[in-house]
């Protein structure tokens, strides 16, 4: 599944071709990419068509495209999840998907003219969905790329990440504190801290010396503060090199690959050896995926 990086390249590639774009037609080629939008809400095309897209933002691994019409007395925004093969392609017109398209939003940009947003999903678990924007909690902005403090309902439970300016270390540390679920466990909630999942959890564990089943509440302060520095330098060290990709399933806006995969310490080298000491990498089952780590570095204590 794309984590944080993956998502916000593909904002940040997504962002100047939207902002203040026109929707001029939709079309929805497969209905199951619409599972999360709500019937109650209107007609996902009615919604969309006419409509005008302020910016792209993120939280974690959500998307979404804050939605401009002076006559909805209710703010709304495109919501999009990429799932576990969702892709999002700028697109010339005439251009037709290889891949397996779900949904077209044919765009009207002021200064790059008409184009296509496709959204391809291989396996049909990421969507799209138009929603309702309500206050954020705290008052700030909501994710990267607005300064709106506004948020999607379908979004509102989901912690900011670690790379948002209004994330709070103190809150984290002292919610870790009181989990007593293994660390990476409490790392994969999304209702603790968003954006992190099974790569980005392995390589922080990595650089950080903690075993993935570390009691979080026993992490002594010090140590989940070096976990998060370390949560931080992957996660940016993984946005400047495009994310990770395995596959053709993650690509960038033009359809490129990110190439993080080469810098990887732990997640998927199994059998191979640790960059830090030479023993080999250890693979154990965990929430239906798997755990890489060093069992000498990663001791559990």
């Amino acid at each position: 599944m794309p984590e944080l990086p993956e998502v916000e390249v593909v904002r940040a590639g997504l962002e100047r071709a939207v902002s203040g774009a026109l929707i001029t037609a939709v079309e929805v080629f497969d209905q199951r990419s619409l599972k999360r939008h709500s019937p109650a809400a209107g007609a996902f095309v009615d919604l969309l068509e006419g409509r005008r897209m302020l910016s792209a933002v993120r939280r974690g691994k959500f998307l979404w495209f804050p939605l401009d019409d002076a006559t909805d007395v209710v703010g709304r925004a495109l919501v999009t999840h990429l799932g576990m093969s969702g892709q999002v392609l700028l697109r010339t017109p005439g251009v037709e998907e290889d891949g397996l398209l779900r949904i077209r939003l044919h765009i009207e940009h002021p200064e790059h003219g008409e184009f296509w947003v496709n959204f391809v999903d291989q396996r049909i678990f990421g969507s799209m969905a138009v929603d309702s924007l309500q206050p954020t909690v705290d008052g700030r902005a909501a994710g990267r790329g607005s300064e709106l403090a506004s948020i999607p309902s379908q979004v509102s439970h989901i912690a900011r990440d670690p790379l948002d300016p209004a994330f709070s270390d103190a809150a984290f540390f002292a919610s870790l504190a009181r989990k007593n679920t293994g660390v990476k466990r409490a790392m994969l909630d999304q209702n603790l801290i968003s954006g992190i999942g099974n790569i980005y959890a392995d390589e922080s564990l990595w650089a950080a010396r903690v075993h993935y089943a570390q009691p979080a509440s026993s992490l002594p302060r010090a140590k989940a503060k070096l976990l998060l520095a370390e949560v931080r330098f992957v996660l940016e060290k993984a946005l400047a090199e495009g994310g990770t990709s395995f596959d053709a399933q993650y690509v960038n806006v033009n359809g490129a690959s990110g190439y993080f995969s080469h810098s990887l310490n732990a997640y998927g080298r199994q059998g191979q050896p640790c960059p830090r000491c030479g023993r080999p990498i250890v693979r154990e089952s965990f929430m239906n995926r798997g755990s890489h780590f060093c069992a000498h570095c990663q001791r559990l204590r």
